[in-house]
């Protein structure tokens, strides 16, 4: 009587096990497999945020390269901010201005001395070459006077001794005959010489002169102040000369600023 009543009892739960859709099993065999699905996707996604990581502190250490307008630019900048900087250097040195009336009396105890006190030594073989130049034509000429000076006195004299004249001529040269011809020669000669011995000296007056004007007027114009800003502006204007029958004239003036 117990095995029966047994199986009466679970027979309901026999048969609803035998009778249950398939669709149940399924459910609770699919939810690992779709667990693991979800494991799996979750693996791309952290290596793509540690690849996207590693991209971030890469771009961090790699600085970025600058482009060649910007680097243009940069290089412009700094040439002009150098060129403003060289404009405005301050010039503090201090400029010498020498005395005008020290300059001029320098140079008339020693010529030249006057550049020296300006600091224009540049010129100083200017005054020293006419000196000496002069000097020389001075000498010469003075020298080739006196020969022919003595030799035109003894040409003019009777003495037979004084023959000073034959060594103005070439050698073995005779003037017998000729000696009125030859006196005019020597005539000729020593005031030739004369001449040029007396341009000579007023030429070393005229050299000792102008190393004296040069060095007053140099002195003089070193305290003349030039501004750097020179122009030249050409405009029109109106030219009015103040007559009653004289109209105004329309012309081009020129303005000149220093």
């Amino acid at each position: 009587m117990r095995p029966t009543s047994s199986i009466k009892r679970h027979l309901p739960a026999l048969i609803g096990i035998l009778f249950m859709p398939t669709g149940a099993f399924a459910g609770t065999l699919t939810a690992p497999a779709d667990s693991l699905t979800v494991t799996t996707d979750s693996l791309p996604a952290a290596g793509t945020f540690a690849a996207d990581s590693l991209t971030a502190d890469t771009a961090s250490i790699i600085p970025p390269t600058a482009t060649p307008d910007t680097t243009a630019l940069d290089t412009t900048a700094i040439g002009l901010r150098s060129d403003s900087l060289l404009r405005q250097v301050p010039f503090n040195e201090k400029r010498f201005i020498p005395n005008p009336q020290r300059a001029l009396w320098l140079s008339l105890i020693v010529p030249g001395a006057g550049q020296i006190y300006n600091r224009k030594l540049w010129k100083l073989p200017i005054v020293y070459g006419g000196f000496l130049g002069c000097l020389y034509a001075l000498t010469w000429n003075n020298q080739m006077l006196s020969d022919y000076s003595q030799a035109y006195l003894d040409i003019m004299d009777d003495d037979p001794n004084t023959k000073s004249y034959e060594n103005m001529l070439p050698l073995n040269y005779s003037i017998e005959g000729r000696e009125e011809q030859y006196k005019e020669i020597f005539k000729n000669k020593k005031n030739y010489y004369r001449k040029y011995r007396d341009m000579s000296i007023f030429a070393m007056i005229a050299v000792y002169l102008l190393s004296i004007v040069d060095a007053y007027v140099d002195a003089e114009l070193s305290s003349f102040d030039i501004s750097r800003d020179l122009g030249l502006r050409i405009e029109p204007a109106i030219f009015d000369f103040g007559g009653r029958k004289r109209n105004a004239s329309v012309g081009v003036q020129c303005n000149l600023n220093f």
